[in-house]
């Protein structure tokens, strides 16, 4: 017997909208029909009459318990996945970090017990943070062994995690030969050093300097570099959290080439901007990410990049810390925690300046924010979709239900939300994962859960 149905409601999926009744078995969604009727007796119903239903978030980019000089980013694995569910996201991209001089496979197998109490399902995006002897067999490793075909390097911090270019180059021909996709943090890290001496000699630590040492051309220099790179090479790119616009004519043009490259940007860098810059420490501080928040124009050519598919992805960077963390940087802002949560808020965020302010469709917002990063991490069509033998991992979306986003009621282990005071309409009003129904009207009435790791094939690139 059938174990849940949902009736009379709109399923949203990335291709089409259309009225129906899913039923789940098993943790899969079994059947989609216009006729449930013979599915009566002792089963779960649902009336999702009025509501929406979308397939699960998958967010392709967050930072659980990452380790920082101010401690751990504020949420685990355990607050950060609770506050995805609440948020209608089902599954995470997280990442795995060695150290230099350690192992990526000892990396690997210890970021899987940090996680092991995840709520939501999960896998990982590897980081090779130096080139050694070792380091493309590791690599292959991550991908024949442990199902992880993803992974991620930076431009920056090229003093404890960043790379140089022709370590870039190896790493690129090895995922290349692979299939696999090599994710971008697109800053030129050299000159933000420069930038930040410059400053520091100078006495200008003041918050706002941030900003002003990691400017839009920096990253638009970056991607250059990064395109050309994996043009050279053949490797498949992913470039995170996209905030300039000028980053954006190069990924186009590179696009428009035949080249294998996604573009992915975060809430933050569609709705806010640097104005947030002005004001004082505890004013300023809750928006030190990196890269920083940009123009208002930057915020308009981000939304045109969405709609024109220049954009595929819209991630959140989740890496919220807490006030009392980001003091850490009260005298010097390059000591500040960079980071931000956002987890819980990426689909209201876009339903509602995205949606309906017809920016975005419906489908569109099922696109971005479940179906593709689902595809582009080989994770599709089990996540980001509504079709039989899917994951019964599934939003009931209330287009209705509104509220006002603040630290005091988030579910994220953070006092410091980057939203706080914004006005939403339109939120989850039932998340099932699994089958399992987690939150119904706003709450939380299963937490007897866990999420699974995903060993997941090459992508839609391989």
């Amino acid at each position: 017997m059938a174990s849940l149905l949902i009736k009379n409601g709109t399923i949203v999926t990335a291709t089409k909208t259309l009225k129906g009744d899913i039923i789940v078995n098993n943790g899969k969604i079994e059947k989609i029909t216009r006729d449930s009727e013979s599915f009566s007796g002792n089963i779960k119903t649902i009336d999702a009459s009025g509501k929406y239903i979308f397939p699960g978030g998958v967010d392709p980019h967050v930072h659980m318990h990452l380790k920082t000089s101010a401690g751990y980013s504020s949420d685990d694995f355990i607050s950060g996945s609770k506050a995805a569910l609440f948020g209608g996201t089902t599954t995470l991209i997280d990442f795995v970090t060695p150290e230099r001089g350690q192992s990526i496979i000892e990396a690997v197998n210890n970021r899987k017990v940090e996680a092991e109490n995840c709520l939501t399902d999960y896998t990982f995006h590897v980081s090779p943070v130096e080139w050694t002897e070792n380091t493309s067999e590791e690599l292959n490793w991550c991908i024949i062994k442990e199902g992880i075909p993803s992974f991620k390097i930076y431009m920056a911090y090229k003093s404890s995690i960043g790379l140089e270019d022709e370590e870039i180059r190896k790493v690129m021909e090895v995922i290349a030969k692979s299939g696999g996709t090599l994710a971008v943090h697109c800053e030129m890290g050299d000159a933000i050093d420069v930038l930040h001496s410059i400053f520091a000699s100078e006495g200008r630590l003041n918050s706002k300097y941030h900003a002003f040492s990691r400017p839009a051309y920096l990253e638009s220099e970056a991607v250059k570099t990064a395109l050309k790179l994996a043009g050279d090479t053949g490797c498949t790119l992913y470039i995170v959290h996209v905030s300039a616009a000028d980053s954006l004519s190069y990924i186009r043009q590179a696009q428009s080439m035949g080249q294998k490259v996604f573009a992915e940007t975060c809430p933050q860098y569609l709705l806010l901007d640097k104005s947030k810059y002005l004001g004082n420490f505890r004013e300023v501080a809750p928006y030190i990410m990196s890269p920083p928040l940009r123009k208002p124009e930057d915020n308009q050519a981000l939304w045109k990049a969405i709609a024109d598919n220049t954009i595929q992805s819209v991630g959140t960077d989740h890496c919220p810390f807490t006030m009392e963390q980001k003091k850490l940087g009260k005298d010097d802002f390059r000591k500040i925690p960079n980071g931000a949560g956002g987890v819980e808020h990426r689909l209201e965020l876009l339903y509602t300046f995205g949606v309906l302010t017809n920016r975005i469709s419906l489908n569109r917002l099922v696109e971005i924010t479940s179906t593709n990063p689902a595809k582009i991490f080989g994770l599709y069509p089990k996540k980001g979709e509504i079709a039989v033998g899917s994951d019964a991992d599934i939003v009931i979306w209330n287009p209705d239900r509104g509220k006002i986003i603040s630290a005091k009621t988030h579910h994220q282990n953070s006092d410091i939300n980057i939203y706080e005071g914004i006005e939403i309409k339109g939120s989850p009003e039932y998340v099932i994962k699994d089958g399992k129904v987690i939150i119904e009207k706003g709450k939380m009435i299963n937490d007897d859960i866990k999420g699974k790791f995903l060993k997941v094939d090459s992508g839609i690139n391989s």
